[in-house]
């Protein structure tokens, strides 16, 4: 079974947690779909359905010990692609403007150039910083607040100045998780660097190495 002892990593696919997963990213296209359609109840509905599989399959895999590379992968791929479907839904119809999708998607960008750095010096992926986390969560609710407002316009001179508020702090948060990120990257890449430093200045002196 994935993840079978404590901490352990596995490799398996067909999971419950990863099928969960597969679910969530399959409802993507139909929450954009709707989204641009401006039919914002059924996008909340689809949202929350997401939201409730993501909260489900974080549990069951570490309740049932399948913690796995897939899942690791596919659970902030959905999130992310959640965030980008709300944005350029809601950009589409000129409800939010341009620059915050920019904001956003430049940011991942940024991290996809620091993971191919990191590759190139054969490290792997930074593990995920808290303020991440944070960061994302921030936009993952701010951006649906905002929705609420639209699905229900009695709603939105609450829902869309809190919103609002929650969104750019979430993406405030989220440049500057990417800055901690590469900060993060430029210590990791020198390792080696001042490892050979020291091995040759070690060989000269006619030391071990």
């Amino acid at each position: 079974m994935a993840g079978e002892r404590a901490g352990e990593v596995g490799s398996e696919v067909w999971t419950i947690p990863n099928v969960l997963s597969m679910l969530r990213l399959a409802l993507v296209p139909v929450f954009l779909v709707f989204i641009v359609r401006g039919d914002y109840v059924v996008s909340l509905v689809v949202l929350v359905v997401a939201s409730f599989t993501d909260l489900l399959d974080g549990y069951l895999a570490r309740k049932l010990g399948q913690v796995t590379r897939l899942g690791q992968l596919l659970d902030p791929a959905a999130d992310r692609l959640y965030i980008f479907a709300a944005l350029l839904g809601l950009a589409a119809q000129s409800l939010v403007p341009w620059w915050i999708v920019v904001v956003i998607v430049a940011r991942d960008v940024f991290l996809l150039i620091l993971g191919i750095v990191l590759a190139n010096h054969g490290f792997g992926p930074l593990p995920v910083h808290q303020l991440g986390k944070v960061a994302t969560f921030a936009l993952f609710f701010g951006l649906p607040v905002i929705m609420l407002g639209l699905a229900y316009p009695v709603l939105q001179p609450v829902s869309e100045p809190i919103g609002w508020a929650i969104t750019l702090w979430g993406a405030f948060l989220y440049w500057w998780a990417g800055i901690i990120y590469a900060i993060e990257t430029a210590r990791v890449i020198r390792i080696p660097l001042v490892a050979d430093d020291r091995r040759s200045d070690t060989l000269e002196q006619g030391g071990q190495p």
